[in-house]
């Protein structure tokens, strides 16, 4: 092949399929902008109109990745790429593609099941498979939560909905259980008194709701005292902290002994 030879091949394809190769990737890049520019309208519409944030998120992650999938299919057909070809590669990789697909396949149908079921919705703190933090995200194939040390955790969505989910966030009010331990020889009355004055005085616990304080235990070294009380979820864990420090400051002041293991070591001179 001679150089003009070449030349004219190459000024050939650049003024054919070249241009064609530079519309479409402007239009594929415009096509992009514009479908994520409409799916984020779709997302804060629905904000606007009070809609499940949780369906309407999802909905517009499909539609975004429905027409994304149509404009690269439509561009490639505009190029002029022959993907009649491709038809017996696809057959052909169809088997190993459908194992490689299958715990895809299961995720998406876990998170359609989630969305239909709705078992937690996004910015409820729910505990499942091992983590538990706040729903920031339910995507087709996995759901985001982020943990209370800010750590970002994608859980699949085909175990997600098969296995066991605790969601924290549906009721408006949780108890706080707590066992206080006292030595025998303590005042169990006195020590019942002052848990109950602790509970009842916390701002934060609701008096609408009856306070329990009783003995639960005679342990082996340590007489148990269980205390409930009822909080609204958000103060849950302002309140735990608050009675286990409250109650140790009193008992220190009112000498209520609190027991806890010990050890004697005798040493034997041979």
């Amino acid at each position: 092949m001679t150089w003009d030879s070449f030349w004219n091949t190459v000024v050939g394809w650049a003024t054919s399929a070249g241009i064609r190769l530079l519309i479409a990737l402007v239009l594929l890049f415009i096509s992009f902008k514009i479908i994520n520019l409409v799916g984020r309208r779709i997302e804060k519409s629905a904000e606007k109109k009070n809609a499940d944030k949780t369906i309407m998120r999802t909905l517009a992650y499909i539609f975004k990745l429905g027409m994304k999938i149509v404009v690269v299919i439509s561009l490639v057909g505009y190029v002029g790429i022959d993907t009649s070809g491709l038809t017996a590669l696809v057959a052909s990789f169809g088997v190993c593609i459908g194992l490689a697909v299958n715990g895809a396949l299961s995720n998406l149908a876990g998170g359609v099941l989630i969305i239909l079921t709705r078992p937690f919705r996004i910015d409820d703190y729910i505990e499942a498979q091992g983590y538990a933090g706040t729903v920031e995200d339910i995507h087709i194939t996995n759901t985001k939560i982020r943990t209370t040390d800010n750590k970002v955790v994608y859980i699949p969505n085909g175990a997600l909905s098969a296995g066991s989910i605790m969601n924290y966030s549906v009721k408006d009010i949780r108890r706080v259980d707590e066992v206080f331990s006292i030595a025998y020889s303590a005042d169990y009355e006195k020590a019942k008194a002052i848990i109950t004055e602790i509970a009842s005085a916390h701002p934060l616990v609701l008096k609408d709701q009856p306070i329990f304080v009783r003995m639960s235990e005679h342990a082996a070294s340590s007489i148990n005292i269980t205390s409930r009380v009822w909080v609204k979820s958000a103060d849950y864990w302002t309140v735990k902290f608050d009675m286990l420090e409250a109650v140790k400051a009193r008992f220190d002041e009112e000498g209520i002994e609190i027991p806890f293991n010990q050890m004697d070591v005798h040493i034997k001179n041979s």
